[in-house]
């Protein structure tokens, strides 16, 4: 049967896969695009695409409807395809106007409202973490006061830990206000209670309501912004606490209404057990998702897109993770931080010779101006490397990230300090 799957946002190479998996069962896969202006540069296959149609990230939801019904006149759409946070609410709208399957709008809603999830999940009894959406500086100090400091302020919709912090007294009420204020696509801040504890992340595939954990990792974040710094798969655990986290974001998932798709949840293994963070209808960021693969074999992208092509794929999950002769190992990655000022002039060591099990990928370019780790896109480099035991993949990351340098110029005027 031909279909034509219509994208929403950056699909990365997906799009060129549906087309192959297409073309190998003997099908015919045609691909559309509505996307932002910023998205355009990540279409490497944009002349292969049936159209694409670009709309600025204010456009209205009637606009997106109307394009899309166009498209749907001139070539109807059989399938929706959203694999990433951006676009996600539209794609969640045009699939319903056509009677199409995705996550639907009030699930997707609910998934990106942090403060929404942390009521939803309260509700379900699943878990409560105190949570409160403040207008200002003065409710945040409020909600610290009456929670306990430190506590965490974050943009109600962000994501890559853009605007993020951790509070610790009332006079950094404003300043983390207005971080977290001007990151997210409204001006509405979430504070919450602080979760003390090592944080985990959890790959997962969903199929009509069922779930599969895939992959339990262990990651580190910088204490200040929260961004992440490193990853270790599988995470060094307990069988008991491998167990209690999988059950608990199970009952996430579950609560939040996710029926199908790949998702990242975070997690912290608090004292008194599991507390969410977040989670996400995708993958995970950060090359987690081929850390999957490498790891344990499932490939969450050709799960992801075969899904959505109308495939049954969570037997096949199962048969891969049950198959006894099945290759594993462990993965890490770990990456640079940023100096707090000046621009980059280069990142030294990075050709240095590297054993076969380990990567360097550097992301800083010269030029870059440099202003610490605000969020995930101000990392300069990363280290990726797989070994038979988890502790021994992370020390090799880290060990070659230790091993650069970075070069930068300051303006030699001073006047500001006179």
């Amino acid at each position: 049967m031909a279909e034509h799957v219509l994208v929403f946002g950056v699909g990365y190479d997906i799009p060129q896969r549906m087309r192959a998996a297409g073309a190998e069962s003997g099908g015919d896969v045609v691909t559309s695009v509505m996307c932002w202006p910023e998205h355009l540069e990540k279409l490497d296959d944009a002349d292969e695409h049936a159209r694409v149609i670009v709309l600025q990230p204010d456009a209205t939801d009637g606009e997106w409807l109307t394009l899309a019904r166009a498209v749907h006149a001139l070539h109807p759409v059989t399938r929706i395809g959203s694999f990433y946070d951006d676009c996600r609410p539209q794609a969640a709208l045009v699939a319903r106007d056509l009677g199409l399957e995705t996550h639907s709008p009030e699930v997707v809603e609910v998934v990106r409202d942090k403060h929404a999830m942390r009521q939803r999940l309260a509700d379900t009894g699943v878990e409560r973490t105190a949570s409160a959406v403040v207008d200002g500086a003065d409710a945040l100090k409020a909600f610290a006061a009456e929670h306990g400091y430190p506590c965490v302020v974050k943009p109600v919709d962000g994501a890559a830990s853009k605007g993020v912090s951790v509070i610790h007294a009332p006079q950094e009420a404003e300043q983390a206000f207005l971080r977290a204020g001007g990151a997210g696509t409204e001006s509405r801040v979430a504070a919450e209670e602080f979760l003390s504890g090592d944080q985990y992340s959890v790959e997962a595939f969903s199929e009509k309501g069922e779930h599969v954990v895939l992959a339990v990792t262990r990651k580190f974040s910088d204490p200040v912004s929260l961004v992440e710094l490193g990853h270790v798969m599988p995470a060094p655990l307990e069988p008991e606490q491998r167990t209690a986290i999988e059950h608990h974001v199970t009952a996430v998932l579950n609560a939040l209404d996710v029926e199908f798709g790949p998702t990242h949840t975070e997690v912290i293994l608090t004292p008194a057990g599991p507390r969410v963070i977040e989670t996400h209808l995708r993958t995970g960021g950060d090359d987690l998702w081929d850390m999957v693969t490498g790891a344990t074999g499932v490939d969450m992208i050709e799960c992801q897109l075969r899904q959505v092509l109308g495939e049954t794929v969570l037997p096949g999950v199962r048969a891969v993770l049950a198959d006894p002769e099945r290759t594993t190992r462990c993965e890490a990655i770990w990456f640079a931080g940023a100096p707090s000022s000046g621009t980059l002039v280069e990142v030294a060591g990075a050709d240095a010779a590297l054993p076969p099990e380990v990567a360097l990928t550097v992301l800083g370019k010269p030029g870059t101006r440099l202003g610490g780790l605000q969020n995930s896109f101000s990392r300069l480099a990363y280290a990726r490397a797989h070994a038979d035991t988890a502790d021994q993949a992370l020390a090799l990351a880290r060990r070659t990230i230790a091993n650069l340098t970075f070069v930068a110029t300051h303006p030699a005027d001073q006047t500001n300090l006179l």
